[in-house]
């Protein structure tokens, strides 16, 4: 048996299913400025505060504002809930941002809207199937993707986020070492190809940035000739390609408030498009096709866990302290070794 097959065998990625995504609850105006006011009061009593991913709802996020959270890529939401004075942290996102928050915060309460919103990520990597992963290359240095269980995190040498996953490997290239990477097979190949990193991947996807088209990108590049594209590096190579750059969230967000076009093609989740426009309002955001000729999508350019978190499922959360995010003590603190590796690393940098 050769080593790939054996790798493919041992990976044994499982399938899932793909919730339809939800939409928010209507509500005319008043109601929903009621619902926020309700909600404000409840982090006020339950000395909480919010913390929202970039690609969360509108509404979702503007309360995280305007209560005064945070919004932001994962690790940011966890480093701001850990400095944070509040006792409770409220995590609109994915059931792996709660569990980082957790881990850098093992005293406060962590609560979330929902805990059925998961990440294709973190499911297409079961934490039994990776560790054998890991033990079949030991001469391999593991870094894992923010986007993993806290088991998975456990198991690694090092988390890294998109923003610092060159530097990482280029940190770790430097001293002779080769990678086994996990779980996003485009950001590990991108990685790769920037680097030239000696990298083993494991064959992770996240179904949002999968989804992207590229003869349907190609045509509306042609359409709008004077846009910028800004590419997430989850995205498949033929995308990354098409780009003018490509970067996590918050490098994502700068470039279209720095770059001069007047037009950006975004190919990342939608719910971005809140701070880009707060960064720059002058300029107008199009999403990357997510479906071709005769096609539909399956995600339609937005997360459907994260749009499971809603002004409703919040609110009952907060009255009720449901969805608790609760991760093993052990689990946690053997979690905390690359987490902490990574902070270090981007305090240098």
């Amino acid at each position: 048996m050769n080593a790939n097959t054996t790798q493919m065998n041992v990976m044994n990625i499982p399938l899932f299913d793909v919730p339809a995504t939800s939409m928010p609850a209507l509500m005319t105006v008043p109601e929903k400025n009621a619902l926020k006011a309700r909600i404000r009061d409840l982090l006020k009593r339950e000395n909480a505060v919010m913390v929202a991913h970039y690609y969360t709802d509108p509404d979702i996020q503007s309360l995280a504002e305007e209560s005064g959270g945070y919004i932001a890529d994962s690790l940011e939401m966890a480093r701001f809930g850990k400095e944070h004075e509040a006792t409770t942290l409220v995590v609109c996102g994915v059931r792996f941002m709660g569990e980082t928050a957790k881990i850098l915060s093992p005293e406060k309460r962590v609560l979330m809207p929902t805990l059925e919103a998961t990440c294709s990520l973190d499911l297409a990597c079961p934490a039994e199937s990776f560790s054998k992963f890991c033990d079949l290359h030991p001469e391999r240095t593991v870094v894992v993707y923010a986007n993993t269980s806290a088991a998975v995190k456990a198991r690694a040498d090092w988390v890294v986020t998109s923003s610092i996953a060159v530097k990482v490997a280029e940190h770790l290239a430097a001293q002779g070492k080769k990678i086994l990477w996990a779980p996003d097979r485009y950001l590990g190949n991108y990685v790769e190809q920037v680097t030239g990193v000696d990298m083993l991947c494991w064959q992770g996807s996240c179904v949002v940035h999968e989804e992207f088209k590229t003869q349907a990108l190609e045509m509306l590049k042609e359409k709008h000739p004077e846009a910028g594209v800004l590419v997430h590096p989850e995205s498949p190579a033929s995308i990354i390609a098409l780009a003018d750059v490509v970067g996590s969230t918050t490098q994502l967000i700068n470039a279209a408030q720095q770059m001069p076009n007047p037009i950006f093609i975004v190919a990342t989740d939608k719910g971005i498009f809140y701070k880009m426009s707060q960064a720059a309002p002058e300029k107008t955001f199009i999403e990357a096709p997510t479906m071709g000729e005769g096609a539909t999508c399956r995600s339609c350019a937005h997360c459907p866990w994260m749009a499971m978190n809603g002004l409703d499922n919040l609110a009952t959360t907060l009255e009720s302290g449901n969805n608790e995010i609760l991760v093993d003590p052990v689990i946690g603190q053997q979690a905390m070794v690359p987490l902490q590796r990574m902070l270090d690393f981007a305090r240098q940098g």
